[in-house]
């Protein structure tokens, strides 16, 4: 029997298809449990944190008097009571997860209250005396430069010798960018419950990107093992890498007074409170050289990058390494030198955010090079395409991975002639021509990303597929679920396995129980290397099956085809639930564990070079804004935005992602301020203040497609992912903001402008340029 005598077969298809959230009914309806809606077990108590008021201090002495007298007040826990190791860190213990005579930030963790209310634990948190003894503190990435504060040795990636190449360089430009940082701003805040069980056992739930490192922390704050200690989560209200490293802190806490007290307790941020304890998308101050040739091509390029790490290290390091290996986007750079610090700052400590590290380290190539492009007088498109990577020698990274599956000529000829950008342009210029106030602008950045962990032993996964004697289907695996859909395309992938339709198959809670040593759900590679370990177990029981219908119907295990609930077998066609009901009763094992670990990767963290990445996501974006130069104010009319996801497993889902990430990277980039005060206190910390994109931010005409094009890789179903990547095409806003700036100039000046591009920051950068208009009229 071949695939032509099954007419379905050849056709049937669960993976590439339009399916819908699997959790989505239950999100409309207001059913989908997260962490605080599991009911509360009887004397359930609630915690919250004492936080500093101070950046940096001594504390000379501390009364918890009046909190311990605060009503409904069971218990205030100190570092001193903490049984195990007081850390938090993810990679370098030096992050405590209760402050021990020492605070570095306004905001940082002193106590735990725990009382019979989530009112009456917050009241009472705010009644301590603290007294400090005030000790210098470090604000800014800027202050951390002067100061050579830093929380890791820096870093250098160089390549060919840029000296030389500046000396040869005919054009050379020097210039500085500040990127701000940016709040993940989940729906779900920080959350988690803590359940003691039996012979030092505890069950956390928590809203949480990797079980295993909450596994680990909580073992280690309680002096347990690992064995002691269970963490679940079944989804998030959002995460953005802010639920990797900085969940830690609360699952701790909340574990802790649970083992204390021998009673379940719960510890619910507060978005003001979630805001200032946890860390954020790292901001970022450049120094950047450029030398480049009269057609715009880049000869030699140094940049000297410092991000605002915080009081500890958490994942700057990877998020720097990330930044370093992304300052290249799509331009093949023969002679570089890239620097990256982390500087140690007395605020809260940053950590990952969706790109984590990659956007900050791609922007700045893109300003240099729309700088470039406003020297020459030229369309910054010329300039970019003239620099992509090709083919041969200009197809090789400065940290010496080859790039095999380039895509970005085509690409971005695609959404060029799709989104009639020459054309726009030539218009654009027109109505600036006859509009003094009103100036619109147009950009197309295309992007470059990576994909894998950077530390390579993270780039592995584990699952379990369960096959009931009904037909029915569970699958578990060590992926998180935070609305991206990484469940859907899982169940997709098992289903296309054991070839059933998909709603034969269900999905569980993640749980360490179940899948030990699991890697976070970041970078990423969360449908990567989840849906390649189910596919894994469900390979396996497929064989066995097969292998069985085969010993009783006759034929070879490998002709049998799984497809449309039935499986054909020497001319017969027998419904799935009929075979595994006959497997089992033949004792047939019907559950498998799975796992993947990506080939291929390695990475020097000493030299800086390797083959870090399993393989690159590509991208392009054109927006269109028109900005009111009087005022600041501006609008996105118009996104095309064409994306890589290779053989999408979903395409509703991955155009979705990419519609969000754009959403979400227009707001790093235009509206969402982090300010901290002069005494150190982000001012920034709710919605009253710190401003994410609304509906009416969103472009009037949003038209996203994917592209066309089969991973080179041998990825899941040769698709890409779609997680962080799209986040770097709103670059495309920002720089149609800056050129509907250059407007006023004639675009002979380049506007200095830093982002995000907040009204302010635009009337600024309009004031530079007419300034400097003025000046080169006067001289001429």
């Amino acid at each position: 029997m071949n695939d032509s005598t099954i007419p379905s077969l050849a056709a049937w298809r669960e993976v590439g298809r339009a399916r819908p959230h699997e959790s989505a009914e239950l999100h409309v309806l207001g059913q989908a449990t997260y962490t605080d809606d599991i009911a509360e077990l009887a004397g359930t108590l609630h915690a919250a944190l004492g936080l500093s008021s101070r950046p940096h201090a001594r504390i000379a002495a501390i009364d918890l008097e009046p909190v311990l007298a605060s009503r409904g007040v069971v218990a205030v826990l100190s570092a001193a009571d903490i049984p195990g190791l007081n850390d938090c860190g993810p990679i370098i213990h030096d992050d405590p997860i209760l402050a021990d005579g020492l605070v570095q930030y306004v905001g940082q963790p002193i106590f735990i209250v725990v009382a019979d209310s989530h009112d009456n634990a917050r009241r009472a948190a705010r009644l301590a005396k603290v007294s400090y003894e005030d000790l210098p503190a470090i604000l800014s990435p800027q202050q951390a430069r002067a100061a050579q504060s830093w929380v890791l040795p820096p870093m250098r990636l160089a390549r060919g010798d840029a000296e030389q190449a500046f000396a040869r360089a005919p054009h050379l430009l020097k210039g500085e960018l500040h990127v701000g940082g940016q709040e993940q701003f989940y729906l779900e805040g920080q959350i988690a419950y803590a359940i003691p069980g039996e012979d030092r056992g505890m069950h956390v739930y928590c809203s949480t990107q990797h079980p295993s490192e909450m596994q680990h922390v909580v073992a280690h704050a309680l002096g347990l093992h690992s064995h002691h200690v269970t963490v679940e989560c079944r989804r998030m209200g959002g995460g953005f890498g802010g639920k990797e490293s900085q969940s830690a802190l609360w699952a701790a806490a909340a574990a802790i007074a649970a083992a204390r007290l021998r009673r379940p307790v719960k510890l619910r941020a507060d978005r003001d409170d979630d805001m200032l304890v946890t860390g954020k998308r790292h901001c970022f101050h450049y120094l950047y050289e450029i030398g480049y040739d009269s057609e715009g091509r880049i000869l030699a390029a140094k940049v000297d990058m410092v991000s605002r790490a915080g009081f500890s290290a958490d994942l700057s390091g990877p998020v720097a390494t990330r930044a370093v290996c992304h300052f290249d986007n799509t331009y093949y750079l023969s002679d570089v030198e890239i620097r990256a610090a982390c500087g140690k700052t007395n605020t809260q400590s940053n950590t990952a955010f969706r790109g984590f590290g990659g956007p900050q380290g791609a922007i700045a190539i893109e300003y240099a090079i729309d700088e470039i492009a406003r020297h020459l007088g030229r369309d910054p498109l010329d300039i970019r395409r003239l620099n992509f990577y090709g083919r041969g020698e200009r197809n090789v990274t400065p940290y010496g991975q080859e790039i095999v599956d380039n895509v970005i000529h085509e690409l971005v000829a695609e959404l060029e002639e799709s989104s009639a950008y020459r054309a726009r342009r030539a218009a654009i210029a027109d109505f600036n021509r006859d509009s003094p106030v009103l100036k619109k602008g147009l950009a197309l950045t295309p992007v470059k990303f990576g994909i894998a962990f950077n530390v390579t032993h993270l780039n592995q996964a584990g699952a379990l597929v369960h096959v009931y004697v009904d037909g029915s289907i569970l699958v578990n695996h060590g992926g998180t679920e935070m609305g991206q859909g990484i469940n859907t395309k899982v169940m997709q992938v098992v289903a296309h396995e054991l070839g059933v339709d998909m709603a034969r198959v269900r999905a569980t809670a993640t749980h360490t129980g179940k899948v030990a040593n699991t890697s976070a759900t970041a970078a990423s590679t969360g449908a990567d290397l989840n849906g390649k370990a189910a596919q894994d177990a469900a390979r396996t029981i497929r064989q066995r099956l097969a292998e069985f219908a085969a010993r009783q119907y006759g034929g070879a295990a490998d002709e049998v085809r799984f497809a449309a609930d039935t499986v054909f077998v020497v001319g017969l066609a027998l419904p799935f639930a009929e075979l595994v009901a006959k497997a089992y009763l033949a004792r047939v094992q019907l559950w498998s564990d799975g796992f993947y670990a990506t080939p291929g990767l390695h990475w020097d963290p000493k030299t800086m070079s390797g083959h870090p990445f399993s393989y690159y996501a590509y991208g392009a974006a054109v927006s269109e804004v028109i900005v009111d130069t009087l005022t600041g104010e501006w609008k996105l009319a118009r996104v095309d935005a064409l994306y890589d996801a290779g053989r999408s497993l979903n395409p509703a889902l991955d155009i979705g992602q990419v519609e969000g990430a754009f959403i979400q990277g227009m707001g790093w980039l235009t509206t969402e301020e982090l300010k901290w005060n002069e005494a150190g206190k982000l001012m920034t910390h709710a919605p009253s203040t710190y401003k994410i994109p609304s509906v009416s931010d969103c472009p009037e005409d949003f038209r996203v497609r994917l592209f066309d094009n089969a991973n080179v890789e041998d990825s899941i179903h040769r698709s890409k992912a779609v997680g962080e990547p799209p986040l770097l095409l709103p670059f495309s806003v920002f720089f149609a903001i800056r050129d509907a700036i250059s407007a006023v100039g004639g675009h002979r000046i380049n506007p200095p402008l830093n982002a995000p591009a907040t009204c302010e920051e635009i009337l600024n950068a309009v004031a530079a340029v007419e300034a400097a208009a003025a000046t080169m009229e006067q001289g001429a």
